[in-house]
């Protein structure tokens, strides 16, 4: 018996820009007993199905957008006689689909770290249950990742798990309901050690992906000091100072090593924990900015983020410690207006935003917006090709609407083509350039090539209508992949040291000692 693992994609580009961290975190779950999983990541290059044989397991992570994909694997990995297991985030909200449409013999439901071998060992006595129900393990149980099956040349940048779960509700995000609003965080031992096995085998641009690297706010603090609840403050301090603990060791690290990672914007007003991240070398970071204006931030549960001159400053600051903002924005709520498109592309010229994604707003299951959307259509959904529009997952991409909810001004291909129209202004060659400006010379090259491939990827192929763009797109974007791979590549360092802990760690935060930052006025 041969255990695949399937990252599925409709799109493959040859080199992807970040590792599947599933697919490793289950090939290191997987018993040793059953040998080496066979890995295949379909954003590099399509799965080989004819390589099973009966008997094989298959395991595919779905989300939402790749599952139609991931079905299609599914059928026809149970027509050659394989087990088929789906897991992910879309299988845990709609195991019964998955048994209908891709052909599963099982869903794991949650985390798969602990519960994956359990399945592996009833699939080879040919009694595979139904459901496996993973929950969500404490932060001491995470598996490490296999890397060291990981392919030669293909990835940019690693990805390391710090933290899992979210402490915000914002509407159009899954992560708080699936992974829980109690943060879930590893060592820092477990970390270091995960990060200096990828510099050994090469890596020196690492994300730490995390379903939000900044899990304590200094607001969250303030509060429970305020409510008296030491219980609660201590907690929180705790969490706190790992963060700084982390960042410390990241700092022993080789110099060459540059970090990413994914903060809500409250992080500006606390400047000891940006100077933290500049000392570690955490480069970049993913903000959601969602909208430029309070009606749309009161629409997206997200009000505890800024807007106007404020939002321009709070994303300046991060620049001040050296921090590039990617930028996250959505189009298409109900407060926009055709203006709301040139404004906000405009505030991230003014605000030096490094990077920006500008997505169309999509009700995904699992979340507030989801809900709210498929309460309204009821039974009344129009149908594609005969699937409900609440199921719009399961329509081919290029039949798929570009906008779920009627806007009550514009339309949906007005929505789509000012949004495809804020892309290309965004990403005007000579706006690249003059936005790498802030890189040093030698890094001048990889930013503008990631800059267009980021474009490529995300844009064109996912908001474009017509399939020859598509197409076209996925191989502009197969030669930009192929070409930025090689310029992250670095010399491996086998004989890399995992740095000791000190034998003390600086306070980042106690009631006691240090006054709490009070926040910006306004």
């Amino acid at each position: 018996m041969t255990v695949h693992l399937i990252n599925p994609s409709h799109l493959s580009f040859g080199a992807a820009v970040m590792t599947p961290r599933w697919l490793y975190v289950l090939a290191g779950a997987t018993p040793s007993v059953l040998g080496d999983p066979v890995l295949v990541d379909e954003t590099l290059e399509r799965a080989d199905l004819s390589r099973l044989s009966p008997g094989d397991v298959v395991g595919i992570g779905v989300h939402t957008l790749n599952v139609l994909r991931g079905y299609e694997v599914g059928q026809e990995a149970r027509a050659r006689g394989a087990f088929v297991v789906f897991g992910g985030i879309h299988a845990s909200l709609y195991p019964e689909e998955v048994f209908e449409r891709g052909g599963a013999h099982a869903v794991v439901k949650g985390d798969g770290d602990l519960v994956w071998p359990r399945v592996l060992m009833d699939c080879a006595n040919g009694a595979p249950k139904r459901i496996y129900d993973g929950g969500r393990i404490a932060a001491e149980d995470f598996v490490p990742a296999r890397w060291d099956l990981l392919p030669d040349g293909k990835y940019m940048w690693a990805s390391v798990q710090t933290v899992r779960g979210c402490p915000k509700h914002c509407s159009f995000c899954s992560v708080w309901r699936t992974d829980g609003q109690r943060p879930r965080q590893r060592t820092v031992d477990a970390v270091i050690r995960e990060v200096v096995e990828l510099r050994r085998r090469g890596f020196r641009f690492v994300t730490l992906a995390d379903d939000n690297f900044y899990p304590v706010t200094l607001d969250d603090l303030r509060q429970a000091e305020a409510r008296g609840d030491g219980a609660r403050l201590a907690s929180l301090a705790a969490l706190r100072e790992e963060r700084f603990a982390l960042m410390a060791q990241l700092a022993r690290l080789p110099d060459d090593m540059i970090y990413f990672t994914q903060i809500t914007m409250e992080a500006a007003e606390d400047e000891a924990f940006l100077a933290a991240m500049r000392k570690a070398r955490i480069k970049g970071t993913v903000v959601g900015i969602e909208s430029v204006t309070p009606e749309g931030l009161k629409a997206v549960f997200k009000t505890f983020n800024r807007s106007g001159d404020e939002l321009v400053s709070c994303l300046r600051t991060f620049r001040r410690y050296g921090i590039h903002v990617l930028g996250s924005f959505i189009f298409g709520l109900q407060s926009d207006t055709p203006e709301t498109f040139d404004a906000t592309v405009a505030l991230a010229h003014k605000a030096e935003v490094t990077i920006a994604q500008f997505g169309i707003l999509q009700p995904f299951p699992g979340t507030v917006d989801f809900e709210r959307w498929e309460k309204a259509m009821k039974d009344d959904a129009p149908r594609i090709d005969g699937i409900p529009l609440t199921r719009y997952w399961l329509i081919p991409q290029t039949k798929r609407p570009r906008l779920y909810t009627p806007h009550p001004s514009m339309s949906p291909g007005q929505v789509r083509a000012l949004t495809q129209h804020a892309w290309d202004r965004f990403y005007e060659l000579w706006r690249i350039w003059h936005r790498a400006r802030r890189i040093p010379w030698r890094g001048r090259l990889v930013f503008t090539l990631m800059s267009k491939l980021y474009r490529q990827m995300y844009a064109n192929t996912g908001i474009a209508t017509d399939s020859a763009r598509v197409a076209a797109s996925e191989r502009w974007g197969r030669r930009l992949a192929g070409w930025s791979v090689r310029l992250f590549q670095a010399a491996p360092m086998p004989d890399l040291a995992v740095p000791q802990p000190p034998a003390s760690a600086p306070v980042a935060y106690a009631p006691q000692l240090v006054q709490l930052t009070p926040p910006p006025s306004g």
